[in-house]
């Protein structure tokens, strides 16, 4: 006989425990703890889905090494965050906003895999059939090998697999799909938690690329147990503005490639645009001629990108200057409008100061540092930059800037979209030589940068 056991679990970090607290002792959430039904028998185990494998130790050098295969598709994009391509067996878990696009993203590479003759099996738990039809109509996703289904059975759903064994599967989404041996409704954590691990048995097994879309909550992250992500092999997150055309698919764990690379694409009538040249992009709207703009060069994995920065510093009548920063991080802008004030003289502390990445990406490298210093001091100064500039260095506490990582290729970016002067860290300038149709200004301080950028 199955036993039922009570348990409660936090949907923000899937800790259990035996009884109801109100404050999560994993994450320390408070009213997250949400009771469930949990049945074990003595055939079946709870959490594994039926995994049972008997292998004995093996030697690590005895073990055949070799490159994993990969399903390349028609969106390069997508191929670069992924590491590649498509990992056959591999457990794909995607998140993003209501409306952002999962799903339109996922359509158009199902269409894109099925015209290379692999079977897809696309199973929708939020829209019948006939309105995934009328959304591959629209983005021209009609193939004789793209198979779609409406179900949210976990029983049925493994029937249908079993039956047509497809080489890549779609659940969209996890939080709609249930298991009838758990006694909790759709969503919750018990659900979440036994029907992906269901789903990861089906990929490692069969060799079934699948990838289950994710709902998020308010705060951005994926709605469930915090399991949910360490059970898969990749979770991306599908970002952007809801109001703008451009969306951003940006890897968070990936077992098979980097974590670093971004894809951006654009939105449009006829579904996803690949952008293959994001620094055009993203300076089409900048303004010339204005204090408190700069271009910064930013790494975004293999790919530099090229990103405006924007600052506005005015003065405050309050005792406490406001500090605001978007797309980077608050501590670092504080650093360096502390650098400004201590090494260059900059008096700062009647003066609110903000920061914007415009756009809305998000960088997160030091590299962005020498150029947010420039831009802040262009604002405060109310002397713009020349426009055919671009910067980047990271600047230290004692106002040095040094060096970063993949110079030449920041550079050569620059270059190619036109920009005439490069002020960069000196140290950088070792081992390369820049193209001769833009200059290159190498700088060791702060104060070297500001007279070069504001001469």
């Amino acid at each position: 006989m199955a036993k039922t056991k009570v348990k409660f679990a936090c949907t923000e970090c899937g800790t259990e425990s035996p009884r109801w607290m109100g404050k999560c002792p994993g994450c320390q959430a408070w009213n997250t703890m949400v009771e469930f039904k949990e049945t074990v028998s003595k055939t079946k185990g709870v959490g594994l889905a039926g995994i049972h494998t008997k292998e004995t130790p093996t030697s690590i050098i005895h073990i055949e090494s070799g490159k994993e295969p990969r399903i390349e598709t028609a969106m390069q994009e997508l191929n670069r965050v992924l590491g590649g391509g498509v990992v056959p067996g591999s457990l794909i878990l995607v998140g993003g906003d209501p409306g952002i696009g999962k799903s339109t993203l996922l359509l158009q590479t199902s269409h894109a895999l099925a015209i290379k003759d692999l079977k897809v099996l696309y199973i929708s738990g939020e829209e019948s059939i006939r309105q995934t039809k009328l959304r591959a109509d629209r983005l021209g996703a009609l193939s004789e090998h793209l198979f779609v289904l409406c179900e949210t059975n976990m029983e049925h759903i493994n029937d249908a697999i079993d039956n047509m064994n497809p080489d890549f599967l779609v659940i969209d989404s996890i939080q709609t799909v249930y298991d009838p041996g758990v006694e909790s409704a759709p969503g919750s954590v018990a659900q979440v938690r036994e029907c992906t691990a269901n789903f990861m048995r089906v990929a490692k097994q069969k060799g079934i690329a699948t990838v289950l879309v994710g709902h998020v909550t308010k705060e951005g992250a994926i709605a469930g147990p915090r399991l949910l992500e360490h059970m898969v092999d990749c979770v991306l997150y599908f970002e952007g503005e809801r109001h703008h055309s451009y969306r951003l698919l940006r890897a968070v764990k990936n077992r098979f490639g980097s974590t670093n690379e971004i894809g951006i694409f654009e939105m449009g009538e006829e579904g996803l645009r690949e952008v293959s040249n994001p620094s055009e992009l993203f300076l089409s709207e900048r303004s010339l001629g204005v204090s408190g703009s700069t271009v910064v060069a930013s790494m975004e994995g293999t790919r530099p990108v090229l990103v405006e920065l924007q600052a506005l510093v005015s003065p405050t009548h309050f005792p406490s200057p406001r500090r605001m920063s978007t797309g980077i991080d608050h501590h670092r802008m504080s650093l360096i409008i502390a650098v400004l004030e201590k090494r260059i003289g900059m008096f700062l502390q009647t003066q609110d100061a903000y920061l914007n990445v415009a756009g809305g990406v998000k960088l997160d490298e030091p590299a962005v540092d020498l150029a947010a210093a420039v831009c802040i001091a262009s604002s405060f100064k109310d002397a713009p930059t020349k426009p055919d500039d671009v910067i980047f260095g990271e600047v230290g506490l004692t106002g040095e800037v040094r060096g970063v990582a993949r110079a030449e290729q920041r550079v050569k970016e620059a270059a190619k979209l036109g920009f005439k002067r490069v002020i960069m860290p000196e140290k950088s300038l070792k081992g390369w030589t820049p193209p001769a149709d833009i200059k290159v200004i190498g700088v060791s301080t702060v104060s070297e940068a500001l007279r070069a950028a504001l001469e």
